[in-house]
């Protein structure tokens, strides 16, 4: 079993629906690829019925193996696991990997679509790179232009960059402006391709972050232990950003802020927060005068 696909769901009925017939639209799964795995992390708006009762094409019967299916003659295994509560986006993502058969991992939200030879790319491209830790494609937004999907580091100096200087894309999410595979420091968490072995030297997702900044602490430590970061413009993803989150502002910017917290730290937190708000406050004055 060549590939595990991942997907984190939390009241994303309709997108969900979108994300999964866009993978069957896929001709690698006619090839025998592997299986998808979705963990509902509690979902209220008839997520978890959607998923039980989900009907694919029949060149792609599926068992539901958690619910006790067998599989018959099927080239793609679907697995469902079912939260009762919400255990944040990185612990259900480790509940995915733990299950996970695939020699390779792809991190998927609910609001992708995935655009025609995205997971074959992925897939020739990490083997003709062993020392491809993640790789990240580009995402686009649903009118087609591009989305932010990488980042710098989140230093100080980037800050000031970014919010006092104007250099846009120095700490904020950029899209690299190239079409060849280039090497960065941090893909979004969004859609996120993982070789086996890097896991299994790496570890699993940090879940002291429920949710904010786990992708961008598994960058690190990713580099961290020898291997690189690729950002693939040719592989495409269509990404209704933030669609979890809209309906619940309070809960995200909570989140938010608490993972920011573990990541930089107290002292560095509040401080680029710091610097971040009077840039914006500067900003302002200069555009009333």
């Amino acid at each position: 079993m060549n590939l595990s696909i991942i997907i984190v769901s939390y009241n994303t009925k309709k997108l969900l629906r979108q994300c999964l017939r866009s993978l069957m639209a896929n001709s690698e799964w006619r090839m025998g690829y592997g299986e998808i795995i979705v963990v509902d992390n509690g979902s209220t708006d008839g997520s978890r019925e959607e998923i039980k009762n989900l009907k694919l094409p029949a060149r792609n019967r599926y068992a539901q193996s958690v619910a006790g299916g067998k599989m018959k003659n099927c080239n793609l295994k679907l697995k469902i696991i079912l939260n009762k509560t919400n255990l944040g986006f990185a612990r259900a993502n480790n509940q995915g990997i733990k299950i996970a058969q695939g020699e390779y991992i792809l991190l998927l939200n609910p609001d992708i679509e995935v655009k025609k030879s995205a997971l074959k790319t992925l897939l020739k491209f990490t083997q003709k790179h062993p020392e491809a830790g993640i790789i990240g494609g580009r995402l686009l937004n649903p009118d087609g232009t591009i989305q932010g999907s990488c980042f710098h580091r989140l230093t100080i100096l980037n800050t000031i960059k970014e919010f006092w200087l104007g250099e846009k894309g120095a700490f904020e999410k950029y899209a690299p402006k190239i079409t060849k595979s280039i090497e960065v420091e941090s893909v979004v968490g969004a859609c996120m391709f993982i070789p086996r072995k890097v896991i299994d030297q790496v570890g699993f997702f940090d879940e002291q972050y429920f949710l904010y900044f786990e992708d961008l602490d598994y960058c690190r430590r990713v580099r961290k232990a020898g291997f690189k970061i690729y950002y693939l413009p040719q592989v495409k993803f269509v990404h209704h950003h933030g669609a979890s989150g809209k309906k619940i502002p309070r809960k995200t910017r909570q989140w938010l802020i608490e993972s920011s917290k573990i990541y930089h730290g107290n002292f560095k937190h509040y401080f680029i927060n710091s610097i971040i708000w009077l840039g914006l406050k500067w900003q302002k004055i200069l555009k009333i005068k």
